[in-house]
């Protein structure tokens, strides 16, 4: 009983420490990117910043953390909400994809390594998981090569008909069964796994609404759902970064640089969420986000 207390007070000095060094990191980067453009020092201008100024990458920056927060607490929204954001900030969509891709696969490996340390999944000794991990990465590289492949042929309208349907659908069946436990059925995987790849590699997002309410109805429970969502972008992420450097060469610094630094750095808060969220809080914030955001694809479809 004594030595339980000694682990459970240890583990929350543990938590508190790393909410300390998380909140010295952000506010740290903060304050040297307000100070940039006062001092003018040659080490605050670095090269990659390009004419990029302190307004700009402080922006960039917190829009990545609060929208990777929502991405690893919840298992989606980042590229859903960012995307637009950016766009809206002035970038060209031919710059913001890649570095999205970019920030996604590093978060997404850094969440997975985090909900497995946290306990929110056990990606080494639970089958289920593993192969669940398995079944859906097999499947993204599917539907990424396919989108690549078939995306040219593909109408537009009707392809995001679908997809909206599907992810309105998903969300609703999530808050319904938010109470329900179910059984396990990788089987219903398959069909969501490629059409999300698919989605996420012709529109630049979509995955994580499929994906994880997929694993959801499927029978796996949120917290197992959201860490296994991570990985499986990261490779979604991975391979589609890839064909990017491939036909168009390099990336664009000055975006990708800030942008995967607000995005890693809620990483440590969003899993630590994730572990103090209850089930069926979980599940019903799941099925919440999505339903919000299949109907705003609603609205941007028909509007």
């Amino acid at each position: 009983m004594i030595h339980a207390i000694a682990m459970l007070a240890e583990n929350v000095g543990l938590r508190r420490r790393r909410l300390q060094i998380w909140a010295l990191a952000v506010v740290s980067l903060i304050f040297l990117m307000l100070l940039r453009d006062r001092i003018g020092a040659g080490w605050m201008n670095p090269s990659w910043a390009g004419e990029l100024g302190s307004g700009t990458l402080l922006f960039v920056f917190l829009t990545a953390l609060v929208c990777e927060y929502v991405d690893s607490s919840l298992g989606m929204g980042y590229g859903t909400t960012l995307t637009p954001l950016l766009m809206i900030a002035g970038f060209e969509p031919l710059q913001i994809v890649p570095c999205v891709l970019l920030s996604e696969f590093l978060t997404g490996l850094a969440a997975s390594v985090m909900h497995h340390r946290d306990g929110n999944v056990d990606l080494l000794r639970d089958r289920t998981v593993r192969k669940t991990v398995l079944l859906l990465s097999l499947l993204s590289v599917a539907g990424t090569l396919a989108a690549v492949v078939f995306a040219v042929s593909v109408p537009q309208f009707w392809l995001t008909a679908i997809i909206t349907s599907i992810v309105l659908t998903m969300g609703l069946v999530t808050l319904v069964t938010a109470r329900i436990r179910l059984q396990y059925r990788p089987a219903q995987l398959v069909a969501l796994g490629a059409v999300a790849a698919f989605n996420k590699a012709v529109s630049g997002g979509g995955y994580g609404p499929l994906v994880t309410t997929g694993q959801v109805v499927s029978g796996l429970s949120s917290k197992q759902a959201v860490a296994i969502t991570s990985l499986c972008e990261a490779l979604t992420c991975a391979v589609g970064l890839a064909a990017y450097l491939v036909v168009h060469g390099q990336l664009f610094w000055p975006l990708a640089l800030p942008l995967t630094a607000g995005a890693l750095l809620s990483v440590p808060v969003a899993t630590l969420t994730v572990r103090r969220m209850p089930e069926s809080a979980m599940r019903g914030g799941v099925g919440l986000v999505t339903c919000l955001l299949g109907f705003a694809a609603c609205a941007k479809l028909f509007w």
